[in-house]
């Protein structure tokens, strides 16, 4: 299973530097898991820096994945992640949501640089 963190997603939508580095376990939908919390990162940033129509064309893109809601099991596993890290709330759900479903992480936060089960790649600007 994979797990593309928000700013995978936003990088391939917007055609980044890295957005080849996505494509892949994007396109795979079939091993795709997409927590809920990603859907509100993206759809805010687009919406943001974009308009709705790109915000709304981009959640349904990442509908095609099987959607991950943030339940008891993530919440705590979260928790634990985040006081033994120290990473953000966001952060510490994506990483749980990857753990509990025995996901690859990909992502380009640094946050992530250097952890098991974690695909990184430095965000060029």
């Amino acid at each position: 299973m994979n797990l593309v963190d928000s700013s995978g997603w936003i990088e391939y939508f917007t055609d980044g530097r890295n957005a080849d580095f996505f494509a892949a376990p994007i396109r795979d939908v079939e091993k795709l898991i997409v927590p809920t919390i990603c859907i509100y990162e993206v759809f805010k940033r687009l919406l943001t820096e974009r308009d709705e129509d790109s915000a709304l064309l981009a959640v349904g893109l990442m509908s095609h994945g099987h959607e991950i809601e943030l339940d008891r099991n993530i919440a705590i596993e979260a928790a634990q992640i985040s006081r033994e890290l120290k990473l953000a709330m966001a952060d510490s759900i994506i990483l749980a949501t990857a753990r509990v479903n025995n996901a690859t992480l990909w992502t380009q936060d640094a946050h992530f640089k250097g952890m098991d089960g974690v695909k990184y790649v430095e965000k060029k600007d």
